[in-house]
């Protein structure tokens, strides 16, 4: 049987290895999240710059007969929505938009495409009588963008499994760093009051201020 020195050495070492190398996972992020959530808190106070970009051009007659004979079947249920492929090619050669992925509004006067994105905003319109097509990009510069990560707004799937591991990641150097506070304790007068500290006063602030 192992002595009750070799089980507190054996819980130490694992602990302070999944401790270290889960904060060596989440450590960047964990710096970039805090500074955003700093941005996102005085975002009022931090002065924006949008810059709007334009573009206008006219779809070659052979794209065009193409959108309109595809508009009844686009427009019924469970249609694909997304523009042809060689619409999709045609707007990212010459026009250097990139749609793929994109559902469009169908409708037999024109296609209208929401390019959301993080830190700023876009659309596509095509106008199906002409093929006059109209594209407005809306960037908000790095903090905007920054602040959109943190809220994991339309940054697609690929972030949203970074951010579910950097959670677990989180949490596994929350927890190993609570078990390590526990096994120190002995030695550290000040744990549990601080511990118990960092939970009373969120929860006194949110019932106290938080209407």
């Amino acid at each position: 049987m192992p002595t009750p020195q070799q089980q507190r050495a054996f819980w130490l070492r694992h602990l302070h290895n999944w401790h270290w190398i889960s904060s060596a996972i989440c450590l960047i992020a964990m710096i970039l999240f805090s500074v955003t959530g700093f941005t996102l808190n005085h975002a009022g106070d931090i002065e924006a710059h949008p810059s709007i970009s334009k573009k206008q051009a006219t779809l070659p007659n052979s794209l065009v007969n193409q959108l309109v004979k595809e508009v009844p079947q686009r427009t019924k249920k469970g249609a694909n929505q997304e523009l042809p492929a060689s619409v999709k090619q045609w707007l990212e050669q010459n026009q250097k938009i990139d749609v793929e992925g994109r559902v469009a509004e169908w409708s037999p006067e024109e296609i209208y495409i929401a390019l959301p994105r993080p830190g700023g905003d876009a659309w596509l319109r095509v106008n199906l009588e002409d093929g006059a097509m109209e594209y407005e990009k809306t960037e908000r510069g790095m903090i905007a963008y920054l602040n959109d990560l943190h809220k994991g707004r339309n940054t697609g799937k690929a972030w949203s499994w970074f951010i579910d591991v950097f959670a677990v990641a989180c949490l596994i150097f929350c927890i190993t760093g609570l078990f390590l506070l526990k096994m120190h304790a002995n030695n550290r007068a000040l744990t549990w009051p601080l511990v118990v500290l960092g939970l009373l006063t969120p929860m006194l602030l949110a019932v106290m201020f938080i209407h």
